[in-house]
């Protein structure tokens, strides 16, 4: 064994330093990680302290667990457990099998923690950016009923359910984000290159500009002469409205207009309703009361107002009211086809089934708008851009017909 000093940070961000016996380097990261230190510099004692590459850091920082990794990670681990493989060894090899150094990390951190005694739901703990408060409560509940096993297997379901959705809305909304991008870069590029070089014509024939050439030439100039100040305002602008964004009032004010937006705030509610399906269908088959899986779906979803609607059902849950009668004040998030089943679900004690099939519903319906989305965007992209040429044109051509009366 041999002994290093070590410099690192407490879970409240202060500083410590110590000494610490290991086989090696390795190994003392891993035990002074599990202690829930994050390390900064390990050397052999005496010898100078050896810190990290300012590179190999803000790698390290960049390096995330994707939901990818998890969704492989837990379907592995199922696969694994299934086999009656102990559940240290199988982090351990998984942790070797990972290409996420940061991942690998956390796989060796747990496995330290369970040696010593820990339970698994107190080793995700740690890591509250990588597993879910659904993911610790369900591993809970399934280590407290013997039962680990079966919730491994949902888990892998419900995140490769999750993933599959993901990818699907990110997939849908790649086309217009690179046409809105190619649109504003084409208009910056022919305010910069091409309206002075035909706005000149104009002003050396001294003819009277209608006020929408005024404009296009006014905006021409301003960016022509202005780049740096105009690309400011931009960056202000940017700014601003991620800061309005952050604040209370402004947050929710801001997803109060993504629901109301075309199209786009419909996918929204069904994303969120999925989710919400698919979470209280996983934790009806834990133990975990229905009041707390409430409290747990609250930090699943995107939006700020199912979130309240959440909160709101929960804290009716306790003063007894249905889940049904809680989540009727809401009829603009929760429509009537979700409430009556979930109703019949209730009456019949078969509320994770009929939430199940609530989840399948929005889930599939999700997947073929994402599939659509396309030619559904298509003419709204087709006639911003219609509208953003047609105003152009405009404002070049009008001042010809004044030249050609003047002629």
């Amino acid at each position: 064994m041999k002994r290093f000093s070590y410099i690192a940070r407490t879970s409240v961000g202060a500083t410590t330093t110590g000494t610490i016996e290991a086989k090696n380097e390795a190994e003392a990261r891993t035990a002074l990680e599990a202690r829930g230190l994050s390390v900064t510099t390990v050397s052999t004692d005496g010898a100078p302290m050896k810190k990290k590459d300012p590179l190999e850091r803000l790698l390290e920082k960049l390096q995330r667990v994707s939901l990818t990794d998890r969704a492989i990670f837990t379907h592995n681990l199922f696969i694994m457990t299934k086999s009656g493989i102990p559940l240290a060894q199988s982090l351990g090899v998984l942790s070797e099998q990972s290409r996420n150094k940061h991942f690998t990390s956390i796989l060796l951190t747990m496995k330290a923690k369970i040696e010593s005694g820990d339970s698994f739901s107190k080793s995700l703990e740690l890591y509250p950016k990588v597993f879910s408060e659904v993911y610790v409560s369900m591993v809970a509940a399934g280590e407290a009923s013997g039962k680990l096993e079966t919730i491994l297997e949902q888990l892998a379901k419900q995140l490769k359910k999750e993933r599959t959705l993901i990818a699907k809305v990110r997939g849908a909304m790649t086309y217009p984000i690179i046409v809105v991008t190619a649109m504003i870069a084409i208009g910056v590029a022919m305010m910069i290159f091409v309206i002075p070089k035909i706005t000149d014509i104009y002003v050396e024939a001294e003819a009277q500009l209608p006020l929408p050439t005024r404009i296009l030439i006014g905006v021409s100039n301003f960016i022509l002469n202005n780049g740096f100040l105009s690309l400011g305002i931009f960056i202000v602008l940017i700014l601003t409205v991620r800061f309005v964004a952050k604040t209370r009032k402004g947050h929710r004010a801001l997803h109060a207009l993504f629901l109301r937006i075309p199209v786009g705030g419909t996918i929204i509610k069904k994303v969120n309703l999925a989710r919400f399906s698919r979470t209280l269908q996983s934790l009806l088959k834990t133990d975990i009361p229905i009041v707390q899986s409430f409290q747990i779906i609250e930090h699943t979803l995107s939006n700020v107002h199912y979130q309240d609607a959440m909160h709101e059902a929960a804290e009716s849950l306790k003063k007894g009211i249905t889940i049904v009668e809680s989540l009727k004040k809401w009829p603009r998030l929760f429509p009537p086809m979700v409430t009556q089943m979930l109703s019949i679900g209730e009456e019949s004690g078969r509320l994770d089934e009929l939430a199940d099939e609530i989840a399948n519903f929005f889930e599939e319906d999700v997947d073929e708008t994402m599939n659509s989305f396309s030619s559904i965007i298509e003419p709204v992209l087709l006639l911003i851009l219609g509208s953003g040429v047609a105003a152009m044109a405009v404002a070049i051509l009008l001042p010809m017909y004044s030249l050609t009366e003047q002629i």
